[in-house]
């Protein structure tokens, strides 16, 4: 692998390690500055966790937009370096305040996944950008599962240890991508910075008007907001049901995360190869309709287990959404599609929790009219049918015929 990939794939594990790695001591952390119940302190998390979001989907665009402008080596590393410095502060806040304000600047420097996003799209060839936003998603997967395995491991040490864990990791990184990295935007793709397309709201109207875009980014949308089924229910969904504890709650996400590195960073190329990007995109639909009708339903912890992995298999979705919009857009405007679908995934990490847990607690609370545990999988399947048939109808156009993708 280039050292410049290996960079990108490290940043994108990083963030989100960066997630993941200060979770299991997020209650500790609280207690110990705010005081209160596990109740309250739950409250506050909740606030940090959306504005985390909500960051990532108002800066997004603003630095996808500034990387089309000034480049992508410049944003990513003093990214990496005001991230680090965020981490130390976290690390010795103590009020509620500073936590809040360190989740904001947390949540702007890892809105850089569209910077990481748009430098692979510039020096991917156009048959292999899907394959390589694959690696991007190996990457989160990677992240996904390090993350709370290292944080609970640092946590041992006390509440605040991870930060300083996340905080060098973050500057070590930023020293590699000094010493690797060399700049893609030249002055024949650089584009003059426009406010009215650094927001997020501005630059989606503007891809929008592109042929075939407007569809896609809806479908794009519509699959991450069912996807976040996972992380918003799924430890709510096998204690209720299968009365899991933490343990097997994490052994089961762990053994997701891996499988998703492995179908992103790996098996996508061989489906790619075969299928091309518009059947990929429509079988990674098909799976999941299956995969998530099958966990609604699950009657073992044994069955569930088994269909953890397995459920991986349709995230070739993403990776190959991107590679069908990244070709279709200018090479001047990579950094503001990449910091567009930032702000999407952003938005569905607001959305998806606050919906999937409502409809678990309408299904599971005592009085419900049907007790269903697995009913938020059921509203991910129609999420990912109404996804398709988008798909379908509308967006399919501007994807490659079978054999035109090939990595």
């Amino acid at each position: 692998m280039r050292l410049p990939i290996l960079f990108i794939v490290i940043t994108v594990m990083l963030d989100a390690m960066g997630i993941g790695l200060i979770v299991p001591v997020m209650p500790d952390l609280l207690l110990e500055v705010q005081g209160g119940t596990l109740a309250s302190v739950a409250l506050w998390g909740g606030v940090l966790s959306t504005v985390f979001a909500v960051m990532q989907f108002i800066f997004g665009p603003l630095l996808g937009a500034l990387s089309d402008r000034f480049g992508r080596r410049p944003v990513l590393l003093v990214s990496l370096v005001v991230m680090s410095l965020d981490y130390l502060v976290m690390a010795v806040a103590g009020s509620i305040w500073l936590l809040l304000a360190g989740r904001m600047v947390g949540g702007i420097t890892a809105a850089t996944g569209s910077t990481a996003a748009a430098y692979m799209a510039d020096i991917s060839k156009p048959h292999e950008k899907a394959a390589n936003f694959g690696l991007i998603g190996a990457g989160f997967g990677i992240g996904f599962v390090l993350g709370p395995v290292i944080g609970g491991m640092l946590g041992e040490y006390g509440a605040r240890a991870p930060f300083y864990a996340a905080a060098a990791l973050s500057a070590i990184n930023a020293v590699f991508g000094y010493l690797v990295l060399r700049e893609t935007v030249t002055d024949e793709i650089r584009r003059p910075f426009d406010w009215r397309r650094a927001n997020p709201f501005g630059a989606f109207r503007h891809l929008a008007r592109l042929p075939g875009i407007g569809p896609l980014l809806l479908v794009y949308f519509i699959y991450q907001v069912a996807f976040y089924v996972y992380p918003a229910v799924w430890a709510y969904f096998t204690q209720e049901r299968f009365d899991w504890g933490p343990q097997t709650i994490g052994l089961s996400l762990a053994l997701f995360g891996v499988m998703m590195a492995a179908v992103q960073g790996g098996l996508i190329r061989l489906i790619l190869r075969r299928w091309g990007e518009r059947l990929t995109v429509i079988y990674g639909h098909v799976f999941d309709i299956v995969a998530f009708g099958m966990i609604a339903f699950v009657t073992t912890g044994t069955l569930a287990l088994i269909l953890t992995p397995l459920a991986a298999l349709g995230a070739v979705i993403t990776p190959a959404l991107q590679g069908i919009m990244s070709r279709a857009v200018g090479d001047d405007a990579q950094g503001e599609l990449q910091g567009v679908l930032t702000s999407l995934n952003a938005l569905a990490m607001i959305i998806a929790p606050l919906a999937m847990t409502s409809v678990f607690a309408a299904f599971t609370a005592p009085g419900a009219p049907v007790y269903l545990p697995g009913a938020p999988f059921l509203v991910s399947l129609v999420l990912m049918i109404v996804g398709l048939v988008v798909f379908l109808r509308k967006g399919s156009a501007l994807a490659a015929p079978r054999g035109d993708t090939v990595a």
